[in-house]
């Protein structure tokens, strides 16, 4: 598979609800498998607990066209509705230049590379916060 994890910057206690976490690992899963069958491009999945109440994990990719952005979505969409996960909130579908596509455990960005130039999530997610001891220094 053609994916760049990135870690998080903190650990974050083990969840309570084992089951919970195993669900949004299987999702994961089913995003990144999807993802890279539609070939999509540049994956990235972040681990985003301890850093966000939204969601554990977000994953960015890239199409290589407002039609192949709209085919990866529209792929991953019947991806997570086939495997029992339901159905998920889409935002940007209708103009395919950046897609979102919320599970609840996982958000996924589907962009243009141009857009997603522009907007650098990967790299303001990423980036590993530094402890106020060191801002102090």
């Amino acid at each position: 598979m053609r994916t760049q994890t990135l870690k998080k910057a903190q650990n974050r206690p083990s969840p309570s609800d084992p089951h919970g976490r195993a669900v949004a690992e299987q999702i994961l899963q089913t995003v990144l498998a999807s993802l890279d069958d539609s070939k999509a491009e540049d994956i990235v999945s972040l681990d985003i607990q301890g850093k966000s109440a939204l969601a554990d994990h977000m994953v960015i990719a890239s199409g290589r066209s407002h039609r192949h952005v709209s085919a990866v979505a529209d792929h991953l969409l019947r991806a997570l509705k086939d495997s029992g996960f339901g159905t998920s909130k889409v935002e940007g579908l209708s103009s395919a230049d950046w897609v979102l596509i919320d599970t609840g455990d996982v958000i996924v960005h589907i962009f243009r590379p141009e857009v997603r130039e522009f907007y650098a999530l990967e790299k303001m997610w990423a980036e590993d916060k530094q402890t106020d001891a060191d801002t102090l220094h």
